[in-house]
């Protein structure tokens, strides 16, 4: 990559309304939150972006440990034959499988896979470590790097290598497996809309979008600022499928011998994707401040002794915010305030602090939401408490404006060729009722695109028949185009 002009770091980015998808690699590339890397499909996460999955890891982290899951790590490399006794899961992964079929300067005797996901290794070892029904449930959590050879790849929405967590669990009944899978789709769907500000909809999957291998696969689902859908997680019921493959039994309460029930379930980075797409606008990435790497940026603003007359009050001022356990950068360069002011809106950051020397005589600071961008003065008494409460309203407004974005861009129709008409474009999710056939299925994708993204958990069957074939509808399917 050609070195770049700093003047040129925060003008050039494509408008969104022009190409969605050039504005956002120019988001990607000129935040600095990733770059490409020489290996092709793969990207190399820069410490701005990676700070913000961090965060994102580590909130999520928290809720996963208080439901009562621990944290293990099983091997990157499963040796292939542990991937072929589960024929359903490997047929639904072998396009996108990488080999290892040398080492240390030999032919291995069995091929290596480099792991895809882990339920083949992490359902060998819970056979050798499951005998009775006071062995269940285990609940074990694993944060890891996964491949897939993608043909087509997008920075953080779909890379050939990325970072995930995956839950995995065995349980002593079906209900147990059912609530547990459940349980952990709330759980995504609180953090996704808490920490990201970014609604989902939760739902199931149909069988032809489940997970290979899978019971049943439920997911949220977010819409993105193009009318775009994103998966932003899922949630499989494995059923006993993988038990059975791998020989995963306990001897019951009755003394019987039976197979455990298992789930499995995961978000990887594609999430901060999600994020930037949910909220940026012209200008760049627009933070949640749950998110965001530094909550505050302290612009001085003076004139040439400003070193010595504002940034030693700046100071004083990020060392009490920090202490309020806020996260807060100065930004010292010797750079035009505008040049910073337009730089950091780039980045995102929440709240803009511009202290200069009338503010230090009035003992007061202009604060600028990234947000909305409105501005206004704050006494420096009381500030990091006043400032934390801003924040708070941030992230709240955030949510809400994403919710109204999904609310104006969601259509209900009953009719084939309604429903055709609002796919035009990329109009966003539309609510339609569908037979559960898949060849309906299949062919309204291939009329139109879009692909069933879930349907309502426990919702009763529509009265209208199918929006294609008129049959009897079972469910009403949220439909969109999608990443």
């Amino acid at each position: 990559m050609a070195k770049q002009d700093k003047t040129d770091f925060v003008t050039e980015i494509t408008p969104r309304s022009q190409d969605f998808s050039r504005w956002y690699l120019d988001v990607v590339r000129r935040a600095q939150l990733a770059d490409y890397s020489p290996v092709k499909g793969c990207m190399v996460i820069r410490p701005y972006g990676y700070a913000m999955w961090e965060l994102l890891q580590q909130a999520l982290d928290r809720r996963i440990k208080a439901t009562g899951h621990l944290n293990a790590y099983f091997p990157l490399f499963i040796p292939n034959s542990l991937l072929t006794k589960e024929a359903e899961h490997v047929e639904g992964f072998s396009p996108q499988v990488a080999y290892v079929t040398h080492a240390g300067g030999e032919e291995l005797e069995e091929k290596l896979v480099v792991r895809p996901t882990s339920e083949a290794i992490i359902g060998t070892m819970y056979a050798n470590w499951v005998q009775s029904w006071r062995d269940l449930p285990i609940l074990i959590n694993q944060w890891a790097n996964v491949v897939r050879w993608e043909k087509k790849t997008y920075p953080f929405l779909r890379t050939t290598e990325f970072l995930w967590q995956e839950g995995h669990t065995a349980h002593e009944t079906e209900a147990e497996a059912e609530a547990e899978t459940r349980m952990i789709l709330d759980m995504y769907a609180e953090t996704c809309e808490s920490v990201l500000a970014m609604p989902v909809v939760k739902g199931r999957k149909t069988d032809s979008e489940k997970f290979a291998g899978a019971l049943r696969t439920y997911s949220i689902e977010a819409l993105m600022g193009d009318g775009r859908a994103l998966q932003a997680g899922t949630s499989h019921n494995l059923g006993q499928n993988f038990a059975k493959a791998f020989d995963i039994t306990f001897q019951a309460r009755d003394k019987s011998v039976q197979h455990v029930w298992g789930t499995s379930w995961g978000v990887t980075t594609r999430l901060i994707g999600g994020l930037i797409m949910t909220h940026g606008d012209d200008s760049g990435l627009v933070l949640p401040p749950a998110i965001a790497p530094y909550q505050i940026v302290i612009v001085p603003i003076g004139r040439e002794n400003w070193r010595e007359t504002v940034l030693p009050r700046a100071k004083e001022l990020q060392q009490e915010l920090m202490a309020a356990d806020l996260r807060v950068t100065i930004d010292e360069r010797d750079e035009r305030p505008g040049w910073k002011f337009a730089e950091w809106e780039l980045r995102g950051v929440p709240l803009r602090l511009e202290i200069g020397p009338k503010d230090i005589e009035k003992s007061a600071v202009m604060i600028a939401r990234r947000d909305t961008r409105e501005k206004q003065s704050i006494p420096m008494a009381g500030l990091a408490t006043a400032l934390r409460d801003l924040l708070n309203t941030v992230q709240r407004t955030m949510l809400e404006r994403a919710r109204q974005f999904r609310e104006d861009h969601t259509t209900r129709v009953t009719d084939y060729a309604a429903f055709k008409d609002a796919m035009e474009g990329r109009p966003g999710f539309i609510i339609a009722p569908w037979c559960g056939n898949a060849d309906c299925e299949a062919q309204i994708k291939t009329d139109t695109q879009a692909t069933i993204r879930n349907m309502p958990l426990d919702g009763a069957a529509p009265a209208e028949p199918c929006i294609r074939c008129h049959a009897p509808a079972m469910a009403e399917a949220w439909f969109a185009k999608s990443y």
